[in-house]
């Protein structure tokens, strides 16, 4: 049995060749008789709604490409022929124009050549100036003229409408609940954001010296004190807190020999000498962290566990 699937590509394929071979015959028709074409009136005009005709049918892109390169053709064509078209409105005559202007103001253009060969004579004078008053007066005609001045509300001394009075309107008086209710509802969200932050600057505080209290002689690299690796979140919170313990002096950060940045503690004898040696500088150590650094930071260090746990708060607002 035959499929009709089959059966119907093969007959637009035979369709297509057979779209393509009239393209093909109208392609070298107007090769060949391209003068013809030329010279006859209407004969590209049948040439292109015969084309219309087949593009009707047009499906595919090779009969497309044909369809273009037949539009190459007549477009050519049509150039052509636009060139052979003639028109007097694009030709411009001088001397005929000037012969014209002369006996519009009265004036003979052979006496008018003789006139101006002696540029002396009192009648070049004429030629000159009043002639052109003639032909000046002719072309003032033909332009519009100035609009006089006009005011658009009326003379400069008129008198203005009287203002209208200004309605005072009451406005709405606070209650005394509303007064006493927001400021201390605000007060108190401060309040506790402050005591909560607070506290977790005293909790890290603590952890940094409980490590330094068990093992002196290491030091604490300040990526591993910071970096949760479990939350970029809390990374960037620990990053604050700690910036408030060396702002007030508790801790310090310096380069290793590798030159990467450690933390420590700093003592209270330490503090007091550097602060009467005026060489204590204290800075709020805040760095920019992107969540790319600090997916680098953790591979690169290999850091597996945060020594800055989470507080219960923390816990809380991820539970």
């Amino acid at each position: 049995m035959i499929d009709p699937a089959s059966l119907e590509a093969e007959a637009d394929q035979g369709l297509c060749r057979q779209i393509r071979h009239q393209y093909r015959a109208l392609i070298n028709s107007v090769q060949q008789n391209r003068e013809d074409i030329l010279n006859a009136g209407d004969k590209l005009t049948e040439v292109l709604e015969e084309a219309n005709t087949l593009f009707n049918e047009v499906s595919r892109a090779r009969e497309a490409v044909l369809d273009a390169h037949f539009l190459v053709l007549a477009s050519d064509l049509g150039k052509e022929k636009a060139k052979q078209l003639r028109s007097d409105l694009s030709s411009f005559d001088m001397l005929r124009y000037v012969e014209a202007l002369l006996t519009h103001m009265g004036v003979n253009p052979l006496e008018a050549e003789e006139l101006i060969r002696d540029e002396d004579s009192s009648d070049f004078e004429f030629i000159v100036y009043d002639s052109w008053k003639i032909s000046g007066k002719t072309a003032e005609n033909t332009f519009n003229k100035t609009h006089t001045f006009h005011f658009l509300l009326g003379s400069i001394y008129g008198e203005f409408p009287a203002p209208k009075p200004r309605i005072d309107r009451p406005r709405k008086v606070p209650t005394v609940r509303e007064e006493r209710a927001m400021p201390a509802q605000l007060s108190r969200m401060e309040e506790s954001h402050q005591e909560a932050t607070e506290k977790e600057v005293e909790r890290i505080l603590g952890l940094l010296q409980t490590y330094f209290r068990e093992d002196p002689d290491t030091p604490m690299s300040f990526f591993d004190f910071v970096v949760d690796p479990h939350s970029f979140s809390r990374t960037v919170e620990n990053i604050f807190h700690v910036s408030f313990i060396i702002r007030d002096g508790f801790a310090r950060i310096r380069l290793d020999q590798d030159r990467l940045p450690i933390i420590e503690p700093v003592n209270i004898n330490e503090e007091n000498e550097g602060f009467e040696q005026n060489t204590q500088v204290r800075n709020q150590g805040i760095i920019a962290l992107s969540y790319r650094d600090w997916e680098e930071i953790v591979k690169t260090f290999e850091i597996s566990e945060p020594v800055i746990t989470p507080s219960q708060r923390q816990q809380r607002l991820s539970a």
